[in-house]
């Protein structure tokens, strides 16, 4: 559903930065989302009316150097943020919409648009405390023998990264046991939607909620339910993905 229909449950949230999968350009969507007009706004797609939009509230805002961003990666960006809540010095974002077999990525032996990500970001992700998040579409149940688009890969890649799954750490589980999908696709339930956070940040104290089936699904506002991360030792109000 489109964006401005659900704008009003992510304002609830309080966001100070959201990672938005499926939502139009900027210049479609403040006409119709007044409260998006003071936001910082990123979006990176091909259609105009589906990309992926990243969002500063308040003191957050987004910078977005086109010239670092491979466009091969489609709905993939790269973006520095400043002036997170309670976060001193940047904090550095790879917002993710991740189009594998929809996108024709079929091949055994290709690595995936995330896994394509992790090694052209390197650097980027290696240079400030890093979070990646979004909608991966993927899940270690999908794996199968020698494909590189394996999601294990994916994860032992943001490990190699020091980047953990805030949901799979504050559950105590391993990928694969998850109790509460984020997608809700035509009667079956999925674990889709990532926030992978600095493994430190594990040390001191965080919260991963997951939204409520009635408040999305059951009122019709989306298929997916966001994941809304707290890091409050640092007095963050959240990085939240919804969709």
């Amino acid at each position: 559903m489109a964006l401005h229909r659900k704008i009003d449950a992510l304002m609830a949230l309080r966001p100070d930065l959201a990672v938005i999968p499926e939502a139009g350009a900027p210049e479609r969507l403040v006409e119709r989302v007044p409260a998006l007009a003071e936001a910082s706004l990123v979006w990176v797609g091909k259609n105009p009316n589906k990309g992926l939009l990243l969002a500063g509230f308040g003191t957050t805002l987004l910078d977005f150097d086109r010239n670092r961003c491979d466009d091969s990666l489609h709905w993939i960006a790269p973006v520095a943020v400043r002036g997170l809540p309670g976060l001193e010095g940047p904090l550095h974002l790879l917002g993710v919409w991740a189009q594998n077999a929809s996108e024709g990525n079929r091949r055994k032996d290709n690595p995936g648009y995330v896994q394509q990500a992790l090694g052209r970001y390197r650097r980027f992700l290696r240079s400030a405390p890093s979070v990646v998040a979004g909608d991966f579409n993927n899940h270690v149940q999908w794996d199968r023998p020698g494909w590189k688009m394996n999601h294990a890969n994916e994860i032992r890649s943001l490990a190699r990264l020091g980047l953990v799954s805030a949901y799979h750490v504050s559950r105590g589980i391993e990928a694969g046991n998850e109790s509460e999908p984020t997608l809700y696709w035509r009667s079956r339930t999925y674990h889709i939607d990532y926030v992978f956070m600095p493994e430190e940040w594990t040390k001191g104290s965080f919260d991963l909620t997951v939204g409520r089936y009635e408040d999305w699904i059951g009122s019709g506002l989306s298929d997916h339910v966001p994941l809304v991360l707290e890091v409050t030792q640092r007095e963050n109000r959240g990085l939240q993905r919804q969709s």
